[in-house]
Parts: structure tokens; C-alpha cells; sequence
């Protein structure tokens, strides 16, 4: 009876110290975003305890942001605003998410996971050129409006897509939106332009096509995912080569779409963090004064 009382006991406190890990969201637009007036229903697979524990989030309502910061000791300056995919029909919020902005966070890269509108979801009316893209850059003009409350360097900050959320990745890096003038909103008087891009398995790779003035870019995707993303990243490095911005690629033997970061995951794809990580690096983002 001792036994079982102490295991309860461990378990109990394990789930406290595990919900203890889930940052609070933050508003993006905390008196209501564009475009979801009167849309009040709250998001689905939101739990009240630990929300790593549901994989999918939908209806998303009041687009968001999950910071996860890393200790004063380890903080390189570098920001990443995550972004999961799903289709845009729910968010794939545990391993593309929540994992990703732990892992980031315990190696010194501030993390922002994003809460987006969802443009497929069905009965959805928004639009992924206009919502979801709207919360991505938003999530990026309010990290740099707390850039010194947070210990960001705001010309160090980057987005990381997976899939659905690769594309909203490389739309904003498409875009390069600057501060908004003569704005009452003293967030959105802040750049939305990333200074890097990490594309996870993007969709849609087709679409992305760089100019000179892109961001450098990290790819990664697995040999194994449909062929316009695994043979579509080798033209995607290519278009970033003829254009002279920095790419890195990878591509990954015997994986295929959505790995995300899971303890499931093996070498060398469970890797790609790491080498996220030194491509930061040697891209001279982080680095602290000697």
C-alpha cells in the first residue's frame, strides 16, 4: 500500500512538474485579431492540464504565441518564431511544436511556438495569404516589440516552418514586411522581416522562389515524403545558389514526412536540430561579444 501511495505520489508530481513546462499563451492580438470577429468558441484538444499531451489543436480563434526562453547563462540572443503544420486544418502542436521550442530553449535559442488561424479546417473562413499569414507576422513583430524583455537579439531572429507551417514560413520571408508608419499599434511599428528561415519539409515548395534579398535558409526533409518536397528542396537550394543567398540542405535517408522531433526518431534525422543549431552559428547569428 506504501509502495502504491509513493508511485501515485511520483506520478502526481511528474504531471505538475511536466504542466509546469507549457508556457502560458500570449495573445497576439489581445483585443481580438482581424477577421475572427465573433468567432468565441474556444480552441479544440486544449486541456486544462499539460497541453503537450494532446498532438492536434484546432479552431484557433485568438492566434498565439507559447515562449519558451532559455536560462540568462545559456541565451545566445537568437529568437525562432516555430511554426507547426497540419494542412491548415489543425496544428501538430507536440512534435512540431512543444519539442521543438524545449529543444531550442535548453540550447540557447529563444523559442516562440504559433497558435495560427487554420484555412482548411472545415467551415474555416480564413484564408492562408491573409490570416494565418497575418498571426505568423504578428508573432514576429511582437518578439521584436519585447526583444529586451525576452534577451533577443532583434536582428538574430528567425522562423522555422514544418509543412503547412513552412509555407507561412517562407511567405513571410517572401514578403519581407517593414515596420507599419503612423501606426497607433506600437507593435506592428516594428519590422516583420525575418533574418533567417529554417524550412522543415515545406509545402507547396514550388512556390518558394527567392530573390537576392531573401533570408539564408536552412532545408530538411526526408528522402521518403512525396516527391515535390523530397526532389522539391534540391531545386528549392538551387533557386537559393542562382539568387547567391546561403543554403544548406538536407536530406534524410529512410524518413518521410512529418518527424518533426520525437524521442521515436532516430539518427542521422533526429540529428537536424543540431545542425540547425551550427548552421545558426556559422551564419554568425548569436554569437556573443568576446
Amino acid at each position: 500500500m506504501l509502495k502504491l501511495l509513493s508511485c501515485l505520489l511520483f506520478l502526481s508530481i511528474s504531471l505538475v512538474a511536466r504542466a509546469a513546462d507549457v508556457p502560458k499563451a500570449i495573445p497576439l492580438w489581445p483585443n481580438g485579431a482581424s477577421g475572427s470577429e465573433g468567432k468565441t468558441t474556444p480552441e479544440v484538444g486544449k486541456p486544462e492540464g499539460p497541453e503537450r499531451n494532446y498532438t492536434n489543436i484546432t479552431n484557433v480563434h485568438n492566434p498565439s504565441i507559447l515562449p519558451y526562453l532559455p536560462s540568462k547563462e545559456k541565451a545566445t540572443g537568437v529568437a525562432v518564431i516555430v511554426l507547426p503544420g497540419g494542412g491548415h486544418r489543425n496544428l501538430a502542436i507536440a512534435h512540431e511544436g512543444y519539442n521543438i521550442g524545449e529543444w531550442l530553449a535548453e540550447h540557447g535559442m529563444a523559442a516562440f511556438v504559433v497558435k495560427y488561424r487554420l484555412a482548411r479546417e472545415p467551415g474555416s473562413t480564413y484564408k492562408i495569404e491573409v490570416e494565418a499569414l497575418a498571426d505568423t507576422q504578428r508573432a514576429i513583430r511582437l518578439v521584436r516589440s519585447r526583444a529586451k524583455e525576452w534577451n533577443v537579439n532583434p536582428d538574430a531572429l528567425g522562423v522555422m516552418g514544418f509543412s503547412a507551417g513552412g509555407e507561412l514560413a517562407y511567405m513571410a520571408c517572401m514578403r519581407l514586411d517593414g515596420a507599419i508608419e503612423n501606426i497607433a499599434d506600437p507593435i506592428d511599428r516594428e519590422s516583420a522581416k525575418p533574418n533567417f528561415q529554417a524550412l522543415i519539409y515545406p509545402g507547396t515548395s514550388g512556390k518558394i522562389q527567392p530573390t537576392k534579398d531573401s533570408p539564408p535558409v536552412f532545408l530538411a526533409c526526408g528522402n521518403l515524403d512525396r516527391p515535390d518536397i523530397s526532389q522539391g528542396l534540391a531545386e528549392v537550394y538551387l533557386r537559393f545558389k542562382q539568387v547567391g543567398v546561403p543554403a544548406e540542405l538536407h536530406i534524410y535517408a529512410k524518413v518521410g514526412h512529418g518527424f518533426g522531433l520525437t524521442s521515436k526518431l532516430k539518427p542521422p534525422a533526429s540529428e537536424w536540430p543540431t545542425q540547425f543549431e551550427q548552421w545558426v552559428t556559422n551564419m554568425g547569428f548569436g554569437r556573443k561579444e568576446q
